[in-house]
Order: structure tokens, then C-alpha cells, then sequence
């Protein structure tokens, strides 16, 4: 059964450099992965490589619920592109675009089939937005 590709977007006002860096950092992703001011990172650590793997540790601030989102890196190009396998078998596509001064973020997502597709949309989408606000306040 073919998966369902969903795409979003945003453009960064940093260059390039910096929106890698903080897109991959451990201790950037932990401030700025959270769909929801209600959500939060405690953890991350990533091994930025072909064949390496990550893991960001998110957690309701409550309390009340928590998980694993992991996987490995299928293709790395510095500064361009990353490509990597959830646990779940589904694939991410990230695009990193330099345009002038800033940088255009263009993923692309295998939707998982207990959410309805918008759903799972928005929430990418916020969090990417929650990393667009990081990069370009810090």
C-alpha cells in the first residue's frame, strides 16, 4: 500500500548555516521541538550520518504522556538535504534552501494511518514554526 506524502514548508529569516546547525543540534532541538507550549524535548542526541540514528525524547509537561520519536538517516548531504526512516517504516525528506539571506525548510512526510492526514500536517507544521521562532530569535 503506497503511503500518503504530505509536504510543508517554512522560510527562516537566517542563513543557511545557522538553520543546519540548529535544525541539528541536540541541545537546539530541545528547545524548539514542541508542537504545543504544553509539550517539550527533555532529550535529544543525533548521530548526523548515513547509516546514524536519532532520538528526541517528547513528553506532555504534565506528565501524563510520553515517547520516542527515532530513527536512522538513510542520506545526509551537509547543508542540503537529510532523508531518514522513523522506527514506523515511514520516510522524511528535508530540503535546505539558501535564498539571499534567508533559508527555505521544504519537508516532506509518509503520514502514519491513526491520524487524520491534517492532523498530523498541523502538527509538523507547528513544529516546524517552533523552529523557524528559535532560529531566528537566538
Amino acid at each position: 500500500m503506497e503511503k500518503t506524502v504530505v509536504h510543508i514548508e517554512a522560510e527562516v529569516n537566517a542563513p543557511l548555516q545557522k538553520v543546519w546547525d540548529d535544525y541539528n543540534s541536540p541541545q537546539a532541538i530541545t528547545k524548539w521541538n514542541q508542537a504545543s507550549a504544553d509539550w517539550y524535548c527533555p532529550s535529544s542526541t543525533v548521530d548526523l550520518r548515513t547509516g546514524g540514528r536519532f532520538q528526541n525524547r517528547m513528553e506532555a509537561k504534565n506528565g501524563s504522556f510520553g515517547f520516542d520519536f527515532e530513527g536512522e538517516y538513510l542520506e545526509v548531504l551537509p547543508l542540503q538535504k537529510i532523508v531518514y526512516r522513523m522506527d514506523d517504516d515511514r520516510k522524511v525528506w528535508i530540503n535546505f534552501i539558501e535564498e539571499g539571506d534567508n533559508t527555505r525548510l521544504k519537508i516532506d512526510f509518509e503520514a502514519e494511518d491513526m491520524n487524520p492526514v491534517e492532523l498530523q500536517k498541523e502538527g509538523w507544521q507547528a513544529i516546524l514554526n517552533s523552529f523557524k521562532n528559535y532560529t531566528e530569535n537566538n
